[in-house]
């Protein structure tokens, strides 16, 4: 079974009205099969494991006195999901949220991992849970702020003359004995792919292989500028090029995006299997 929702039928530059009443069909998933075929990737053997780690700060709900509570929630969504969930229906999805009386923070909890995964997997014949975590107010101080860790590829001088994903700027030096490297840059830009807006972001490339050109990387990094496409198809092509073109034996990519509306989207693609990423925001986010 496939879905037919396409990114222009969301409500992605459309003005929207405002629902605060529990609504769990404003939700809306995109296939992610459309874009993966464009970069030859097979949803039924993917070449990396890992998920998109979405942060929504903006979540609040009435307790059984009509109080209103407040978390910031963690969504870890399996890159195998058949789906992403359109970032903007998210955002009105969690609105619903803001006149509804739940019993508590682990009833939000359990809709929340009820909903967000039916949508993720809709369309399949498989299913798997996702990862949902409430962080209460007395918590919110221990959310890290930091850099992503890395060598700082911004550091180089470089020209930079391309603007839509250029592969061709990556190499290696094969002849090289391998290295274990991690790189970082904050100059990933890209745009929505239905809107148009700019979304900002960092990455992380963690690589073992042989030594991969910087300044080829940092220029095809800067290449994603005038690309349109969503966070997570971005991170999987970063992943998918560097992979074919520098050889690396392991590979590991993050990219983490501005929050928008609320919530930010942050992608993990990984050759090995390994722990996520922890919980940051960059200070740009």
């Amino acid at each position: 079974m496939s879905l037919d929702n396409t990114p222009e039928q969301s409500q992605l530059g459309r003005a929207s009205a405002y629902v605060d009443q529990y609504d769990a069909s404003l939700l809306f998933p995109i296939p992610r099969a459309a874009q993966r075929d464009t970069m030859g990737i097979a949803s039924d053997r993917l070449p990396f494991f890992g998920a998109d780690l979405w942060t929504a700060f903006e979540l609040s709900w009435l307790n059984p006195r009509g109080k209103p509570q407040l978390a910031i929630a963690h969504f870890t969504i399996p890159c195998e999901t058949p789906n992403i969930i359109e970032s903007k229906s998210f955002k009105l999805y969690l609105n619903s949220f803001n006149s509804t009386v739940f019993a508590d923070a682990q009833a939000v909890r359990d809709r929340l991992r009820t909903d967000l995964g039916e949508a993720v997997w809709r369309g399949s014949d498989r299913t798997a849970g996702i990862g949902v975590r409430l962080l209460a107010p007395d918590a919110f101080d221990l959310e890290p702020v930091q850099e992503l860790d890395g060598l700082d590829l911004d550091r180089l001088d470089i020209e930079c003359s391309q603007y839509q994903p250029a592969p061709e700027l990556l190499s290696a030096d094969l002849t090289q004995p391998p290295v274990t490297e991690t790189l970082s840059s904050r100059l990933l830009k890209s745009n929505c792919l239905v809107t148009g807006q700019p979304d900002w972001g960092s990455v992380q490339i963690r690589y073992n292989g042989p030594p991969i050109d910087q300044a080829g990387l940092l220029a095809y990094i800067v290449s994603f500028r005038n690309h349109n496409e969503f966070h997570e198809p971005c991170a999987e092509r970063i992943f998918t090029d560097i992979w074919k073109r520098c050889q690396p034996t392991q590979l590991a990519v993050y990219a983490r995006y501005t929050r928008r509306g609320g919530l930010d989207i942050n992608p993990f693609r990984t050759s090995w299997p390994q722990a996520l990423p922890a919980n940051i925001r960059t200070a740009r986010q």
